[in-house]
């Protein structure tokens, strides 16, 4: 089967597509968090867009593969969430599921790229599928520190450390802020599980 005649080819498309809105919605809550404060998550959300952004590159680049000189349109039935408001908490929340639900469609897409023969593809799906469920957790991690009041609060002593100048404190809460360059607490870099550092 040639890959311009097959599901996958659609699946190639839609994954690119939801990648891309994907990055531009997690840019709407970095623009959020940073205007709010929060810079150490708002950066946290801007490394995420871009791997998002990386994995709409991967999928472009195959699609570019297939046997067609040119590809002038793809038509495609998508659904897109349009979630996320300017509710900060909510909203990381909202993002966890939609990685979520982003792992289920690429679960999907790699079933059938392997039924259609495409090997490499549904490698390529299996990937970013474990990557989306990394983001879930990472997106839920912050959003239940931040519930519960311990984003900056922790049982034991922790290295917080200062983006902006590099100064390091150690101690249960991180200042509110940094003695060396005056950054606000929201500077403060977010403490992770380590399996879910980037």
């Amino acid at each position: 089967m040639k890959l311009k005649d097959s599901q996958t080819f659609i699946n190639l498309a839609r994954a690119f597509t939801a990648e891309s809105v994907a990055r531009s919605r997690y840019e709407f809550c970095e623009y959020g968090f940073r205007q709010n404060g929060y810079e150490a998550i708002a950066s946290l959300i801007d490394e995420i867009a871009y791997q998002e952004f990386n994995h709409a590159r991967m999928f472009y680049m195959k699609l570019q593969d297939c046997e067609l000189k040119q590809i002038d349109n793809i038509d495609m039935c998508l659904g897109l969430p349009f979630k996320e408001k300017w509710d900060l908490l909510e909203n990381l929340k909202l993002l966890s599921q939609d990685e979520l639900d982003e792992a289920k469609n690429y679960e999907q897409f790699e079933k059938i790229a392997l039924e259609e023969g495409f090997k490499e593809i549904a490698s390529l799906f299996s990937m970013v599928k474990e990557v989306e469920l990394k983001h879930a957790k990472i997106f839920k991690e912050v959003y239940n520190q931040m519930k519960n009041k311990n984003l900056y609060k922790k049982a034991k002593e922790v290295a917080w450390i200062c983006p902006a100048c590099g100064y390091v404190s150690f101690a249960k809460e991180a200042w509110q802020s940094c003695p060396l360059c005056q950054a606000k607490q929201g500077y403060c870099s977010i403490i992770l599980p380590k399996e879910l550092n980037l």
